[in-house]
């Protein structure tokens, strides 16, 4: 039976949330409602892994050249003056032995090939001469190499047993690698979460039709639909939502036993229009969190049965910001993933606040750059509207004011966190 969404999975007892502690009731509360597929590894990049692999045998499974040169038996080299060796055979990568390995002798071997278990050394063919006698080729290897040099020992990345990646892991490329590496081809993922997507308001126009005065594009559905597609959710635009009360309950009510997720942006207040707070308290529970941040404060938050609802503000830059800090770990979390946090980065500020308004965290758009003396600092976007949608593409990150700064100085260390922490790539 598919996993369902706690009934209370909001639920708070304030009437306005701190950024941390709205984060930290989501972690506690959100859990996974995906059930488990079998992918094919060629497709199961961006997917989340929903049981731990072992590494079924050793990796590699063999003792292996790193270098094209030639192997030799320690035991018989003399580390400070240098050895000359008889070569008697030939080992190439995938291939069977050519010839007759001697214990005192040496082999031609080329990089990845097996090592015979009578060696454990190889030199680099760039450092050797070569000589021939009585038809013999004669290897002289150098003095100073070390037992073990130039191999790779079987199971010296993973042993046995060994955890290859543990339930909840995101599969990027080195992933998949890793998956690769043990021989194993059918990967036990999540299935992907089904967000769906409305936007709202009697203004907004979509991109390529006629548009009239007291109108406005809807940017904030094609930039939903990237967002969510990398988290690597499946996202489903259900269009514009009307301002009118019967459309929006029967659009939310249906859309309620399709999907895991519903998303909307705009209609977050309580204005005489906004009908998508007032709904959800009707069908669900809703429970509406004044986050204490900036942007973003008109968050809702809550659920219709086992579907999970967040409604976003409707300005761009809110809708942004709001679905990096809430929505992404929601869905991550939803999707059988780790609750994701984004490290910060401490970097200095190119820029000046006056005065900041205390008692709320403040997320500005930052771009970091050089100084004139080449060290690291991070400005800020000139201007500070919400709707600012330039202010984003100028950005390469966030910078994040916590509640008790007041001000801040050019020079003063704040914390940066790069889009790439969001699993946005510049």
């Amino acid at each position: 039976m598919k996993p369902r969404l706690l009934d209370d999975c909001f639920l708070h007892d304030k009437d306005r949330l701190l950024h941390e502690e709205a984060l930290s009731l989501l972690e506690q509360r959100i859990s996974p409602i995906v059930e488990t597929e079998s992918v094919p590894l060629e497709k199961a990049g961006g997917r989340i892994l929903m049981e731990d692999i072992l590494a079924p045998r050793p990796v590699p499974w063999h003792t292996n050249a790193a270098v094209d040169g030639y192997a030799f038996a320690h035991a018989h080299y003399n580390m400070d003056e240098g050895t000359s060796f008889e070569q008697s055979a030939r080992i190439a990568a995938g291939h069977t032995l050519e010839g007759e390995i001697s214990e005192t002798g040496t082999a031609r071997i080329f990089t990845g090939a097996a090592m015979p278990d009578i060696y454990d050394t190889v030199v680099m063919q760039e450092d050797v001469t070569t000589e021939s006698r009585n038809g013999t080729t004669i290897i002289n290897v150098p003095a100073g190499l070390k037992k073990g040099a130039n191999c790779r020992l079987a199971g010296e990345d993973l042993q046995s047993g060994d955890v290859v990646l543990r339930a909840g892991t995101r599969l990027r490329p080195q992933e998949l690698a890793g998956i690769a590496s043990t021989g194993l081809n059918k990967i036990p993922c999540a299935k992907r979460l089904r967000v769906a997507v409305f936007s709202t308001g009697d203004e907004l126009v979509q991109p390529g039709e006629k548009i009239d005065h007291g109108q406005v594009y809807d940017s904030n559905a094609p930039m939903l639909r990237g967002l969510i597609e990398s988290t690597g959710a499946e996202c489903i635009d259900l269009g514009v939502l009307r301002d009118d009360a019967d459309i929006v309950r029967q659009s939310l009510l249906e859309a309620s036993k399709d999907y895991d997720l519903l998303l909307t942006s705009g209609g977050a207040s309580r204005g005489e229009e906004d009908h998508v707070v007032e709904t959800l308290n009707e069908l669900g529970q809703l429970h509406m969190w004044q986050i204490a941040i900036k942007p973003g404060r008109p968050m809702s938050f809550g659920q219709i049965e086992g579907c999970a609802f967040a409604g976003l503000p409707g300005n761009p830059v809110a809708v942004f910001v709001c679905f990096l800090l809430y929505v992404r770990p929601i869905i991550l979390r939803l999707s059988g993933g780790r609750w994701p946090e984004p490290n910060r980065y401490r970097i200095a500020a190119g820029f000046q606040i006056d005065k900041k308004k205390t008692g709320r965290r403040e997320f500005l758009r930052g771009a970091t750059e050089l100084d004139e003396q080449g060290n690291l600092r991070v400005q800020k976007f000139p201007r500070d509207g919400s709707g600012l949608i330039s202010s984003l593409q100028f950005a390469d990150g966030l910078i994040e004011l916590d509640e008790g700064i007041s001000e801040v100085h050019i020079g003063d260390p704040v914390k940066f966190i790069p889009f790439s922490e969001f699993g946005l790539v510049g």
